[in-house]
């Protein structure tokens, strides 16, 4: 029951290390075999996957220990079982996480060719401030006109200055 137990703890403290360590240790093991196994952590034996095998391998053979009278073999056939489902189960997860993508991240180049107002006036060569809509949110940015621009005004966004700065010329109806 001991071996079990302990093969269920070291599944556990497998799946903590590769989880805070993310790649590290399958880079690790990748480079102690020279390569040859590069390519395969990525699916079927990666770390989470044999966490979760060894994990449900002791835990579920402590289980069948303690509760029946199989026997040692009766166990670990059972613990084995238990394990490849649980590995099989973890693989099927982690790969239908890996699908899941979200939507790009906006930048700032996403503002080029969008329009907002003005909410401080715009001197000509100098800065005031504007509202633009990025990725649905408003956002203030200082913004530069070769024209000065009164407060209430719709401009068009020409250029990004910086991370909160953009050039800007008035709308023309």
């Amino acid at each position: 029951m001991t071996v079990f137990l302990g093969l269920g703890i070291a599944g556990i403290v497998l799946l903590v290390l590769s989880l805070i360590f993310d790649g590290v240790l399958e880079g690790l093991v990748g480079d102690a075999l020279g390569g040859l196994l590069n390519g395969f952590f990525d699916g079927l034996l990666s770390l989470p996957v044999i966490a979760g095998f060894l994990s449900m391998l002791g835990f579920g053979g402590a289980i069948v220990l303690g509760t029946t009278g199989v026997g040692t073999t009766g166990a670990v056939v059972v613990g084995a079982v238990a394990g490849l489902v649980a590995g099989w189960l973890t693989w099927k997860l982690s790969k239908a996480l890996m699908r899941d993508q979200t939507a790009a991240t906006p930048r700032g180049e996403d503002l080029v060719g969008t329009s907002g107002s003005v909410v401080t006036p715009i001197p000509a060569d100098g800065y005031g401030e504007v509202l633009l809509r990025l990725a649905g949110q408003t956002v203030k940015y200082s913004a530069k006109s070769p024209l000065p621009i009164a407060r209430g005004a719709e401009i068009w966004v020409e250029a990004i200055l910086s991370s909160t700065s953009v050039t800007v010329r008035p709308v023309e109806r």
